[in-house]
């Protein structure tokens, strides 16, 4: 009766790799595919996944080839532990696809998060995973992630990252550790287009926006062609003013050709001002982009929709799904339990019906109908 249920998902990662000795008595894909329902079901862990698959053993049996007995923890972690991670996200991205997502003309943050409980040994907090994964605003999938070793090894997560994606005719969003010439090439050879934020780790392309668009602001722009967008919002006891002026012509910089397709100059102003107070906090925000001759309010979509990442997938992990309190951290096994919850995430938030995500989770796991 339920021989559908897992069909679309089976087709994708059935060909992945069994590295398992040969007196195996469970199928990869039944593993897997129990241990992606048992995260849609709020698991937390590999005993929470061999729970599942017992309590739900006579519905499993509908459509599985299960032997007499259900996989305990045990088999669950050593198999993930052992899983390709490369060969994972092969089949996770051939996945992604078959939901009729691309990238062309879609904006894609890249952005990485910290798997805090990690660590093998409480002395050695650098040996936490930490994943890099590119998320799509518009409907907020993830379409990628790679890992890394701590946070320090992101930079090159990032560029690894791009070679697996197709970025021709999107605009790729990236905080400022991935304001990197070469990553700049690399996306606009693969025909995107970039939109970096500018901090410290480049002092002397961040001093000279400062200092002369910051004359320019203090000018009123007086001569200077240039875009503007302003927003004005109240609540929570305060006010805020946002201001963002996009640059198209920028002679005055010197190393303006030193970047790979730079077309524009983003300076992005926040004004903030509590209720019944005189002062008022102001932060600015610098950003180089390749896109050419953009409107400020497109401008500003992206500037302030890169932060979609934080609010709609690494809350999402934390919260409901408690990422950061996973224990998870021999082998491959915590880099591909975060996938488990990437992949549970994109098939809870691809369901029509109108519930948060924690809702569906229970819902799945109360109606095997549901699930």
């Amino acid at each position: 009766m339920d021989g559908q249920a897992t069909k679309g998902l089976i087709s994708f990662f059935q060909d992945i790799p069994d590295h398992r000795a040969r007196n195996r008595q469970f199928r990869l894909i039944d593993l897997f595919a129990i241990a992606v329902m048992a995260v849609i079901c709020d698991a937390q862990d590999w005993t929470d996944v061999a729970t599942f698959a017992r309590i739900r053993k006579e519905w499993l049996d509908t459509f599985m080839e299960l032997p007499g007995r259900t996989p305990s923890s045990s088999t669950f972690r050593r198999m993930f532990r052992r899983l390709n991670p490369d060969a994972f996200e092969k089949a996770f991205e051939a996945w992604i696809g078959s939901f009729g997502v691309t990238l062309s003309g879609q904006h894609v943050c890249i952005d990485g998060k910290t798997l805090r409980q990690s660590f093998e040994h409480a002395w050695d907090k650098g040996s936490m995973a930490h994943m890099v994964s590119a998320f799509i605003t518009a409907d907020g999938k993830v379409v990628s992630q790679v890992q890394c070793s701590g946070k320090g090894k992101e930079l090159e997560a990032i560029k690894h990252l791009l070679t697996l994606m197709d970025a021709h005719n999107a605009v790729v969003t990236i905080d400022a550790l991935g304001c990197q010439k070469e990553i700049a090439a690399q996306i606009t050879r693969a025909g995107g287009d970039y939109v970096l934020a500018v901090k410290d780790n480049q002092p002397s392309l961040h001093q000279a926006m400062e200092r002369n668009i910051g004359e320019m602001i203090l000018d009123g722009f007086k001569d200077v062609p240039h875009g503007k967008h302003v927003t004005t919002n109240g609540g929570h006891g305060r006010t805020e003013i946002r201001r963002l002026w996009v640059l198209n012509s920028f002679d005055w910089l010197p190393m303006r050709d030193q970047w790979p397709g730079l077309r524009s100059l983003v300076v992005a102003e926040s004004q903030r001002k509590l209720s019944g107070s005189q002062t008022c906090s102001v932060e600015r925000r610098c950003f180089i982009s390749s896109i050419a001759n953009p409107d400020a309010e497109s401008m500003a979509q992206y500037v302030r929709g890169h932060w979609g990442i934080e609010n709609n997938l690494h809350w999402q992990l934390d919260m409901t799904f408690r990422e950061d309190e996973s224990r998870i951290r021999t082998g491959h096994g915590a880099e591909n339990f975060s996938r488990l919850r990437r992949m549970a995430l994109n098939i809870l938030k691809a369901d029509p019906q109108k519930m948060s995500v924690k809702t569906k989770r229970k819902a799945a796991g109360w109606d095997p109908g549901y699930l």
